[in-house]
């Protein structure tokens, strides 16, 4: 096989794996089969005996998951550069685009080279160890974006997904891995062996899709909505996200906030969930109870007796000292943290905040602040900032006078399932995501953002109330199903009956334990091939 053939071959994958991934609908399930075309190159490569396999095989994978990753999130640079200089933007881009790319591609890398050294079927699961060993860091270090994670895929059909509750996404990621080398395998057997014994191999790759699928569908068919219900109003107060942080005042938006609150409002309403950044005035969190805007807040929901409000707001806390390594100088000699926060407010002087944990990586805080601390200064020049904005160390829950407790997820976090199955656990009832989104434009990333929503109602048995600037706001039950929405760009409330559940599943006790013991394989996998390469070259072999 030439090189372009194997070329073409890197090109398809990408292309069945970019046809599989939302918020593309019915084509969820070529995620099973989309690598084969990937593994029949590098078979071929690895079988050619040419010199600098490695590195050919290298460049064929790095093709495909290039070509998927910027084809699936190209929209990544218009909420990018949105807010940065353009200076800032590109290079920040090229963190999902790139990076994610690279550690896919450097999984398959080391699966050859481990090849060399053991059987088939330890190389493979070195594969699947390395490839979710590096999803796993995607999600853990400074460099974030674990958006492009396989198992997130499934969000495109959530029924298929309904184990999620034992597994989380990386029993996703496991199973489309397994999948596609069992497809591998089946091939390769069709192609050369005769008679009945080549089918045996396709049997085994149906029962591994099948199985899954089957134990899957029966969960979601016989799935009960638990809990005791809840009414709470979803507001999309559809502010031009370049007009909300300067044009319009804080006080202006309050009042159409309130205004699409109260169009759908009843007596019984427990929540109003407003979305990210919602009020845009940099609100001291010392003397918020004192600020005209949270005066407006407690007034509007004097008229719900048990009412509570969870809205975005941009916040502020002074220090004399740089307390944090996020805290920023003022030229008043004060430092400071700026949030990207969600506040709970009710009918008391009891106010509550949650600062955003989970930042976007370049855009909104610096990647490992602590090595770059000294380069603060230039950011600052090109429009960014080491520092960025503050962020909490851990995971936290709103509760309101009732005892209700909310999860508040702002945006960006609503992709880390072991963050929010830690919110449960500290006794969240459900999950309230608040968002912005119109900073993508009318592109796949509203929608895949808002399908991987329907991942953390499985994962943790919690409805979901999403409000979206500019859309798409919606409620989603607890096993993923949209049970009402919003359209794009438009001003609106919606309102439903939630359900307060307090069962703790499998995934929220055990989080990501999946991902965790694949890193440790990986890790002594990984082992073996400078091991075995100075056995051979000491000549013990």
């Amino acid at each position: 096989m030439n090189k372009k053939q194997t070329y073409l071959l890197a090109g398809l994958s990408a292309f069945l794996l970019w046809l599989a991934w939302p918020p593309m609908p019915f084509t969820t399930p070529l995620l099973l089969i989309g690598l084969v075309p990937l593994f029949i190159a590098i078979d071929s490569i690895a079988n050619s005996g040419i010199k600098k396999a490695g590195k050919r095989i290298f460049l064929t994978a790095g093709l495909t998951f290039l070509v998927w990753n910027t084809a699936a999130i190209y929209w990544v640079y218009n909420a990018i550069s949105a807010y940065n200089n353009p200076i800032v933007a590109i290079p920040v881009s090229l963190i999902p685009y790139g990076l994610g790319a690279l550690l896919m591609t450097f999984s398959v890398w080391l699966y050859y080279r481990l090849g060399r050294y053991v059987n088939k079927t330890v190389a493979y699961i070195g594969l699947i160890s390395f490839y979710i060993a590096l999803e796993y860091l995607q999600q853990t270090w400074d460099l974030a974006f674990p958006w492009m994670t396989l198992g997130n895929g499934l969000a495109g059909m959530h029924q298929l997904a309904q184990w999620y509750d034992y597994t989380g996404v990386y029993g996703g990621s496991l199973w489309i891995l397994t999948s596609n080398i069992l497809a591998f395998e089946a091939y390769k057997k069709l192609k050369t062996q005769t008679g009945y014994l080549k089918y045996r191999p396709v049997g085994i790759w149906a029962l591994v899709v099948i199985i899954p699928m089957a134990i899957s569908l029966t969960k979601y068919f016989n799935a009960e909505q638990k809990g005791t219900p809840s009414n709470v109003v979803v507001v999309q107060p559809n502010i031009d996200p370049y007009q909300k942080l300067e044009i319009i005042p804080a006080a202006e938006q309050i009042k159409i906030l309130t205004h699409l609150s109260d169009s759908i409002g009843q007596t019984n309403t427990e929540y109003f969930i407003w979305p990210e950044t919602a009020i845009p005035n940099y609100a001291d969190e010392e003397k918020i109870r004192t600020n005209p805007d949270f005066t407006s807040l407690q007034s509007f929901l004097n008229k719900y007796k048990n009412g509570t409000l969870i809205t975005g707001i941009e916040s502020v806390r002074w220090y004399e000292d740089k307390k944090t390594i996020s805290a920023k100088k003022h030229p008043n000699g004060m430092f400071y943290d700026n949030y990207n926060s969600a506040m709970q407010v009710e009918n008391s002087a009891n106010v509550q905040f949650y600062h955003k944990s989970k930042l976007v990586p370049g855009a909104e805080k610096m990647p490992f602040p602590k090595v770059f601390s000294f380069m603060d200064g230039v950011f600052a020049q090109l429009g960014g900032s080491v520092s960025g904005w503050g962020w909490q160390e851990k995971p936290s829950v709103l509760y309101a006078q009732s005892g209700i407790g909310a999860a508040p997820v702002v945006c960006y976090e609503s992709l880390w399932g072991d963050w929010i199955g830690e919110q449960v656990k500290d006794g969240a009832q459900f999950i309230a995501i608040i968002t912005n989104d119109g900073w993508w434009g009318n592109t796949s990333g509203k929608d895949q953002h808002e399908m991987y929503a329907k991942l953390r109602a499985i994962e943790t048995h919690r409805d979901v109330a999403r409000s979206a600037n500019t859309g798409i706001s919606c409620f989603i039950n607890q096993r993923g199903d949209v049970t009402q929405s919003t359209k794009w760009w438009t001003r609106t409330a919606i309102k439903a009956n939630i359900n307060l559940n307090d069962e703790i599943t499998f995934y929220v006790k055990s989080g990501d334990i999946i991902a965790q013991l694949l890193s440790i394989a990986a890790i002594l996998l990984a082992l073996i091939i400078p091991y075995r390469k100075w056995i051979r070259k000491s000549g013990h072999a």
